[in-house]
């Protein structure tokens, strides 16, 4: 990975970068989409099946997965949406925790310029390993855009 491609922690924020091969409404599709969800949520450390996705698309509304890390062990992930503004803003939390996440896209040359920013990180996901799982599952973004 080059540096544009990693994810940098800040205190308790973690922001990541990423150009992607996809005009805004792909990338957009991709993150509220559960076939595209399960695609590219686990990144390279864990799977999502398709069949636990599920996206209540709307101010107010929820979506979860369930991801399998490689021994076996199932984790189920519940977000709720803050702010939509299709194609270009996707703003939502995670209860059990606080912390929230901004997923902005932007038009840029041939693609999108898409930034991450996490906020309230909780003190156990302040970590190297956090920001490379960030950055892991942008690239399998990338990636499942690229087909």
């Amino acid at each position: 990975m080059t540096r544009a491609e990693l994810a940098e922690l800040h205190g308790d924020e973690l922001i990541a970068r990423r150009h992607l091969p996809a005009a805004p409404a792909r990338v957009w599709a991709a993150f509220t989409s559960p076939t595209s969800i399960a695609a590219f949520w686990g990144g390279s450390h864990a799977v999502v099946p398709p069949e636990s996705v599920t996206v209540d698309l709307r101010p107010g509304g929820e979506f979860a997965l369930d991801t399998r890390a490689p021994g076996g062990a199932v984790r189920r992930l519940r977000f709720v949406y803050v702010s939509v503004v299709a194609p270009r803003e996707l703003v939502f939390d995670e209860p059990v925790t606080g912390l929230r996440t901004t997923v902005t896209m932007r038009a840029a040359g041939d693609g999108t310029d898409l930034t991450v920013h996490q906020r309230r990180l909780p003190p156990e996901l302040r970590t190297t390993q956090a920001a490379d799982g960030l950055a892991s599952i942008l690239a399998a973004l990338a990636a499942h855009l690229r087909h």
